[in-house]
């Protein structure tokens, strides 16, 4: 396993999301339960959904422990009429909506109609859904914020070329499109693109104890010499989407300690 390196992981950024509301998908664990800790930690009221309820009511009642309105629900984001009836309780719930993190993903890594089709419906239309849910409460709010969670695979060929990079690129074309058309609404809308990020129950721990060689490829990819952890892609995320990136939108930010070779102008 790798070493786990550097930095206080209770870092509080003072990022002006203190009374803000958010809603993150799949908020329970990886990095998307790191991103929902991290807005907390910044004083916002946090929203979760995910498929297990147990370690839904877990987290809401973690959040709650640290001082901010939280709320959450099993969700399938599959399922577009479920997930839009819990955005629209989550914002009247909680007041409004400020920030939406769509994080949810398929991991759809076979190249076969199966693969494909999970793809499409978990990481494209589970956010398309997710915003259109969202966006008439955003349109109300004074600093509304879009980031999705996309992949270093949506930029570079890699092993998880098919259906997981395919809608990963997508989701990075759909959110500039976003920032273009919703700017004159003063919202905005960017992406995080994470490298190989390591944590206990997610796919790089699978892979470490069933697919050493692969695991071990990957690993040796980084000039770093580890791979990301959840809360450094979680920072990134909660600092796009808080007032103190007030004027960046249409950004896919890299997150990949310099594992891409590609030049992003």
């Amino acid at each position: 396993m790798q070493a786990a390196l550097g930095g206080r992981q209770g870092d509080i950024m003072d990022l002006g999301l203190a009374g803000k509301k958010a809603l993150v998908t799949g908020g329970t664990k990886g990095i998307g339960g790191c991103i929902a800790e991290h807005l907390a930690r910044e004083g916002a009221a946090v929203a979760v959904c995910a498929r297990n309820p147990d370690e839904v009511a877990a987290t809401v009642a973690h959040l709650r422990g640290m001082g901010v309105p939280a709320t959450g629900r099993a969700v399938d984001v599959t399922d577009g009429p479920a997930l839009a009836a819990w955005v629209a309780d989550a914002a009247t719930e909680m007041g409004g909506l400020d920030i939406v993190i769509p994080n949810v993903s398929a991991l759809a890594i076979s190249n076969d109609d199966a693969g494909w089709k999970a793809g499409f419906e978990t990481d494209m239309m589970g956010t398309v859904h997710t915003i259109e849910a969202a966006l008439p409460y955003l349109h109300e709010s004074t600093c509304g914020a879009i980031v999705i969670i996309a992949s270093v695979s949506g930029r570079e060929i890699d092993f998880a070329a098919g259906p997981y990079g395919a809608f990963k690129a997508a989701l990075i074309h759909y959110a500039q499109g976003l920032a273009l058309n919703l700017a004159p609404k003063n919202i905005r809308a960017n992406t995080v693109s994470p490298g190989n990020t390591y944590f206990p129950g997610g796919v790089w721990e699978r892979i470490e104890q069933h697919m050493p060689d692969l695991f071990a490829k990957a690993l040796s990819l980084n000039p770093t010499g580890r791979m990301g952890r959840p809360e450094e892609m979680a920072r990134a995320a909660v600092f796009l989407a808080s007032p103190a990136a007030s004027f960046i939108t249409g950004t896919n930010l890299v997150v990949d300690g310099a594992l891409t070779r590609g030049v992003q102008f």
